[in-house]
């Protein structure tokens, strides 16, 4: 079973940055698409950035588009979410998810791994 581990959340002022990160288990994990979405509270969880198997494409939502940046490391079955300029309405759960189609997938029904999400707080 593979299993995924995001850290690096946590409180920050708005304008602040934080990093993602999201461990994945298993070898296999160079073939996978991966995927970064949020959930805030009372709200539907939401697609954020995409990134392909091999890294060489990346897609984002409109709201965190120059903000946000998605990279992977194959070698270290890593996946990351450099996120700046941070928003109290970037406040969210964010959850990384993996897809063994390889491309890009901005559809969460798509996604075969979750992991169990990491909160990120921007206060104003």
């Amino acid at each position: 079973q593979v299993q995924l581990v995001e850290s690096g959340g946590g409180l920050v002022q708005a304008g602040g940055s934080l990093r993602l990160s999201c461990a994945v288990s298993g070898r296999f994990f160079s073939r996978y698409a991966m995927g970064w979405f949020r959930q805030a509270p009372g709200k539907e969880r939401e697609f954020v950035a995409t990134i392909t198997s091999s890294g060489a494409y990346t897609h984002y939502a409109d709201s965190v588009k120059g903000r946000f940046t998605i990279a992977r490391d194959n070698a270290k079955n890593t996946v990351y979410l450099q996120m700046n300029s941070l928003k109290p309405e970037d406040t969210a759960v964010y959850y990384c998810a993996a897809d063994q189609a390889g491309g890009l997938v901005t559809n969460q029904r798509l996604y075969d791994y979750w992991g169990q999400g990491t909160q990120v707080t921007v206060s104003s």
